[in-house]
């Protein structure tokens, strides 16, 4: 257990925000965003599922006074992957998403990856801070 420092948390919490901004978009806009992109709706609404539960979770574990360490990694270590995911998901050319849906899955591995990142900083300013 740790005592988060503010930047892990401030980091958690605006990962959550964004999260759930676009888990709303996916989720109740799918089929206009499939169209706009050239993806497949049913990947951006399963996807936009996904980010609604991750965004309860993420949100949870950014309020809490104490933090589990292991679930901080895996909340970094799902944002690598999903980061890696997309940039797979662009080289593998087993979607063929117009340039729009270049830029956002672009966009999103980037983010995913910035956030991995801050969340990390945060975690190792919060390694001194032993909960007692």
């Amino acid at each position: 257990m740790i005592n988060p420092s503010p930047f892990l948390r401030r980091a958690l919490l605006l990962d959550a925000v964004v999260s759930g901004v676009s888990a709303l978009a996916l989720t109740f806009d799918a089929t206009a965003l499939a169209s706009l992109f050239s993806l497949p709706e049913a990947l951006l609404r399963e996807s936009g599922l996904f980010l609604i539960a991750y965004t309860i979770f993420v949100g949870w574990l950014g309020s809490r006074v104490v933090m589990h360490r292991g679930l901080v990694t895996l909340v970094i270590a799902g944002n690598v992957a999903w980061t890696i995911a997309s940039i797979a998901l662009l080289l593998s050319g087993a979607l063929s998403p117009n340039l729009a849906g270049e830029v956002v899955i672009a966009a999103q591995a980037i983010g995913t990856g910035l956030f991995a990142e801050l969340q990390y900083i945060g975690l190792r300013r919060s390694a001194g801070e032993a909960a007692a």
